[in-house]
């Protein structure tokens, strides 16, 4: 099996929400929102990643925040190009300035089609990089989560990221079914921001929403209602207000999109191989991605399926671990037809 110099390669986790990426021998060396702040009028960038993500809400009328990745692929192509390029100078930031451009591994979601994909490869190159390889999003949270993906046994991931949940279940190296729903990380924020709307005509930041959902948020019954204050702008007064709203409100807000990923692990354990649904009812479902840190996700899931479940030693950084670690197995990714994103939905 052909190898590269891993010297100047680079794995990325160009995430809906966040972006990581992964340097041999120094793990993940960035880590930041996928955001950028553009002048409208210019046209110019005025900030990007962490500084951009602090100015969401707080712009004058001729600066946005926006998101260039939607449901895990490229929206906004030339700012995504720009995003990435500012990534890759910064994870390089201490090689030579005679440094050969990097190869770069990137994870791109299973659900794919192959005209997203051919755009996050050329916006990658773009960026900077001499070539760009995409893996599937599971395959490379699989890889970062310590899987035995290339034996001939059954694994299985849940990857809940910002934009979308991947489910795979993996043997010899290959995706051998999985399914992709645009109901994540992002999708709960949203239910929280409508469910307080609708209750309490208050609206609610962005950033509020994801502080509830880390904060309050629960999978299924709540046995400690904790309780927690927010504000936001009323929608009768329009005067800034405070209420307090507790844990089981949340849960509530975010039973739709519980169920929905519980339903995508079910399809996915249905059209798994007999020989396959062996190896995983004795090892159990593992879960990564930010939305794995949902309280009480892994034991609904496990209700659900009566398997054993676990979250991944570290959920975040599972998809750029995976990504980097596959570096040196390029040559298998070009030559491996199961390894391909296109996989079964």
């Amino acid at each position: 099996m052909g190898r590269f110099s891993l010297s100047q390669d680079l794995g990325i986790d160009l995430g809906t929400a966040n972006t990581l990426v992964f340097v041999k021998n120094k793990g993940v060396v960035v880590r930041e929102p996928t955001v950028v702040a553009k002048n409208m009028q210019t046209g110019d960038i005025e900030a990007v990643g962490s500084q951009a993500r602090n100015m969401i809400g707080r712009t004058p009328g001729n600066i946005s925040v926006v998101r260039p990745m939607k449901d895990g692929v490229i929206a906004d192509y030339d700012t995504t190009a720009i995003l990435m390029k500012y990534y890759i100078k910064k994870a390089m930031k201490n090689r030579s300035f005679f440094a050969k451009k990097p190869n770069v591994m990137i994870c791109v979601p299973s659900g794919i089609t192959m005209v997203e994909e051919r755009a996050v490869i050329d916006a990658t190159k773009q960026a900077g990089a001499k070539d760009a390889f995409p893996i599937a999003e599971p395959f490379a949270a699989a890889i970062g989560a310590g899987l035995p993906v290339w034996e001939p046994t059954g694994s299985m991931i849940v990857d809940i990221g910002g934009g979308t949940t991947e489910v795979a279940v993996i043997s010899l190296g290959g995706i051998v079914t999985s399914r992709s729903i645009r109901k994540a990380g992002d999708n709960m924020d949203e239910a929280i921001t409508f469910y307080i709307r609708k209750h309490y005509n208050l609206m609610i930041g962005e950033r509020s929403a994801e502080s509830i959902k880390m904060d309050l948020g629960t999978a299924g019954e709540v046995t400690e209602d904790i309780e927690m204050d927010i504000r936001g702008r009323d929608l009768l007064t329009g005067l800034p207000k405070t209420i307090t709203i507790t844990a089981k409100e949340i849960a509530v807000s975010l039973r739709d999109t519980v169920e929905s990923i519980v339903n995508a692990v079910k399809t996915t354990l249905e059209k798994t191989p007999p020989e396959l649904s062996a190896d995983i009812v004795e090892r159990g479902i593992v879960l990564s991605g930010g939305g794995a840190l949902l309280r009480n996700l892994d034991k609904v899931i496990s209700e659900e399926t009566e398997m054993p479940v676990f979250v991944a030693d570290d959920p975040l950084d599972s998809v750029a671990i995976g990504t980097g670690k596959s570096l040196e197995y390029i040559q298998h990714f070009r030559s491996h037809p199961n390894v391909s994103s296109r996989t079964t939905e």
